[in-house]
């Protein structure tokens, strides 16, 4: 069975029904205009900020207080990730992104998406948008990860910072 707020074509208005397609059960349009609802999770963009060798974690509005993590945000059409972010950064936080470097790759079932994370060195005064109410600066030996969405990339960062290695392809 498949689940999801869609229950119309957006195409032809016929009824959406289920059917397997490419080994999933998917949406399809009843009418057969060939709309399928391929409910493919969305990208979303993190940057674990580094800002005068301190790690920049923000809270948004949303969250409950004492609630932080890493600034995100949707990649956009025809955007490269490593770029994505350093927009997100700027954005989010008025910074300008001088290196990017990729974490990794994180399923983030519980919201539907792939976070694509990135290590990014930046520079400029601290400027948050409406987004966001506070941050908070972090030496990175006081980092602790948590163990879910981008709590995953912080811990991978902190085994490779304490390893010594990072990876070197998105570097800006």
């Amino acid at each position: 069975m498949v689940t999801s707020c869609w229950q119309f074509c957006p195409l032809c208005g016929a009824a959406l029904v289920g059917s397997e397609l490419a080994g999933r059960q998917r949406l399809q349009c009843g009418a057969a205009c060939g709309f399928v609802h391929w409910d493919n999770p969305a990208p979303v963009l993190a940057a674990l900020v580094e800002y005068e060798g301190r790690i920049l974690l923000a809270r948004n509005h949303a969250w409950a207080a004492g609630a932080f993590g890493l600034i995100t945000g949707f990649l956009e059409r025809d955007e490269a990730p490593a770029a994505g972010v350093a927009r997100e950064v700027r954005e989010e936080l008025g910074l300008e992104a001088d290196a990017v470097t990729l974490i990794g790759v994180y399923p983030f079932t519980r919201k539907h998406e792939v976070i694509i994370a990135y290590h990014v060195l930046a520079h400029g005064e601290i400027r948050l948008n409406e987004e966001l109410a506070e941050f908070r600066l972090i030496v990175p030996e006081k980092l602790k990860a948590w163990d879910f969405g981008t709590g995953l990339a912080v811990s991978d960062w902190l085994v490779r910072r304490r390893v010594g290695s990072q990876p070197t392809d998105g570097v800006l």
